[in-house]
């Protein structure tokens, strides 16, 4: 039998630290579980807060130094940092929008057009030069070959539009990733970025006749720890307080008022992962979301929960658990092994089993950090590997 596992970030996360994080939880796995696939589920930048009309809500948000520019320009790297561990991850958001409202349709349509566009492409004389200029025309052909006959594909031609320059572009960008992956696993030096960019704009226009680049990149906001009283010194930095803030709160109350986004999100990636069996590790409201997913839909695969520093007996508690209200508990359906990992010093992590009984095995851990630093310092801790791998076994 095959395993695999699928890691879901917290609250807060979005590409930069998501990308250190899932490295370490990749590495750990692969020392107590050597060959087993490990694959991410991004969901902070699509799925988490954002402020959708620049902050415009916030008095004095842009005169108190609201937005953050050097993220903007480091988003960019954090993206290709997530795209090279999982070249999909584009296209996966892209088969989670509506599909496009039907029209008049004329000649072959848009989904079965996109689909022959990739999968009976053939790179151009230009193209192959280049890509043979570095090296890269085997690592090339095995990427094209991969990314053509994936879910990911098929799912995001379900809602391509009649130009599908993005759907076209987001297939670059998914080729270009696994091809400079391939060829640093068998050891290649690495493309530097203004070559990588310029072999994603070849491919690009050849894949949809005009290279656009997606739009709308995510707001990197600087973590703070909370705000503090309605002094001046607050007032006038009103703006950089809020874009602090944001994700690690607005997370959390945008996935109460608006979570299927993120279950949907961890069941496509679930569906796209391979194995016969699928553990779920999910950190913090990742944790929230996995257990209202699992509770909600049968998913046959997942067969393990390891929750981290998770809310979900909390929310439970509380009557804000999305997925089943006291006295009801969780169906007969959910997974009966689920490990629930808390440290006492961690006040966003809580116990399950009492509340839970009969699915939830707590474990308590010590980190060796006050809170906040206790909330993320799971993944350094060897107590917590241990018990992740005895639970795998």
């Amino acid at each position: 039998m095959k395993r695999s596992v699928v890691f879901v970030h917290g609250t807060g996360v979005r590409e930069k630290s998501y990308n250190s994080t899932f490295a370490t939880v990749r590495t750990e796995i692969h020392r107590i579980r050597p060959g087993w696939e490990v694959r991410g589920c991004l969901w902070g930048p699509a799925q988490g807060a954002k402020f959708v009309r620049g902050g415009i809500s916030v008095p004095g948000y842009a005169r108190s130094g609201g937005g953050d520019r050097t993220a903007d320009r480091d988003a960019s790297i954090a993206e290709w940092d997530v795209l090279y561990n999982d070249p999909g991850y584009e296209l996966r958001l892209l088969g989670l929008r509506p599909p496009p409202k039907a029209g008049v349709v004329r000649g072959i349509p848009p989904t079965k057009r996109f689909l022959r566009t990739v999968q009976e492409f053939r790179p151009s004389a230009d193209l192959v030069e280049r890509l043979d200029r570095h090296g890269l025309c085997a690592d090339f052909e095995t990427a094209l070959r991969a990314v053509a006959d994936s879910p990911e594909v098929r799912d995001a031609a379900t809602t391509i539009d009649q130009n599908g320059y993005e759907h076209r572009h987001a297939v670059a960008k998914a080729v270009v990733a696994a091809t400079l992956a391939g060829a640093e696993a068998r050891g290649a030096d690495a493309l530097a970025g203004p070559a990588r960019d310029a072999l994603l704009a070849a491919l690009s226009t050849e894949l949809s006749g005009e290279s656009r680049a997606l739009t709308g990149k995510v707001a990197q906001a600087v973590k703070t720890s909370a705000l503090r009283a309605a002094t001046r010194w607050t007032v006038d930095r009103r703006g950089s307080l809020s874009d602090g803030m944001l994700p690690m709160v607005g997370d959390i109350l945008r996935y109460q008022a608006r979570g299927e986004g993120i279950r949907e999100l961890i069941r496509r990636t679930v569906e796209h992962t391979p194995g016969d069996k699928v553990t779920l590790l999910a950190h913090s409201l990742g944790g929230v979301a996995a257990v209202d997913l699992l509770a909600m839909e049968r998913l046959d695969r997942v067969d393990q929960l390891v929750t981290v520093g998770s809310q979900a007996a909390l929310l439970y508690e509380c009557g804000a658990l999305t997925a089943c209200e006291h006295p009801d508990t969780l169906p007969a359906h959910f997974p009966a092994a689920w490990l629930n990992i808390h440290d006492p010093w961690d006040l966003l992590s809580y116990a399950a089993a009492a509340v839970f009984k009969g699915h939830a095995h707590d474990l308590e851990v010590s980190n060796g950090q006050p809170f906040p630093h206790a909330h993320s310092a799971y993944w350094s801790n060897a107590e917590v590997w241990d018990a992740v791998s005895a639970w795998l076994s």
